[in-house]
């Protein structure tokens, strides 16, 4: 590969992100492909104090759109960019979407935060939202063992949603994130194979068990086709 492929997963707390961010990095792997897969907020010193808020209290909106920035800065400039450069596929998740979604739900303007991102971080190649309504992703997280944080309060994460559903890109799939976890990893790396990743090394075998892309989730993949 003479050019990285950057694939960003999206989506509002519970919607399946880190699921599908560890299938994608295992198919990918078991073809060849060289992978990095990382996530949003890192583990540096602006992203643990990130991190900390979500349980400590929320900062203010700007000082929280600050140490996003920063963060994102230091992760772009220390990882994202170099593994692109030596032709690896980077799988994020959460990017500045997240930003974009979280902090307009705060009242920012969504669309101003991705300008201002696009300022120093590559767009992905393709980028991934997975839908879910927020109750639904409020059950997960308690499914899982966890509290919901200040970052997953039902009200914050409806105006989220919302703003993940007005997203218009063309890189951009929206995928039902209540489907089957192998059918939307079945269908994110059909949507690599033929666009980002066509024409590069030896195709990965499918997910087993799952040999084509099941129908309901080709209406959702043929918008980005």
């Amino acid at each position: 590969m003479t050019k990285g492929v950057l694939v960003a997963i999206e989506g509002i707390d519970g919607a399946g992100k880190t699921t599908q961010a560890g299938l994608l990095e295992a198919a990918l792997r078991s073809g060849g492909y060289r992978v990095v897969s990382t996530k949003e907020p890192t583990n540096g010193q602006w992203g643990r104090q990130l991190r900390a808020s979500a349980t400590a209290g929320r900062l203010s909106p700007q000082e929280e759109l600050d140490l996003f920035i920063k963060d994102r800065r230091e992760h772009v400039a220390g990882l994202i960019t170099p593994s692109l450069d030596a032709g690896m596929v980077v799988i994020v998740d959460r990017y500045y979407y997240s930003t974009a979604a979280y902090q307009g739900a705060r009242g920012m303007d969504p669309d101003a935060l991705i300008r201002l991102n696009e300022e120093f971080a590559r767009r992905p190649d393709l980028l991934v939202v997975l839908d879910v309504e927020p109750q639904l992703g409020l059950k997960r997280i308690r499914q899982r063992g966890d509290r919901a944080n200040d970052f997953e309060q039902e009200s914050g994460l409806l105006e989220a949603a919302r703003i993940f559903r007005a997203l218009d890109l063309p890189f951009l799939a929206r995928i039902d994130g209540t489907l089957p976890q192998s059918d939307i990893t079945a269908g994110i790396l059909e949507l690599l194979y033929d666009g980002p990743l066509v024409g590069r090394p030896v195709r990965p075998s499918r997910i087993p068990g799952r040999p084509e892309v099941p129908g309901d989730l080709w209406m959702e993949l043929s918008k980005v086709r």
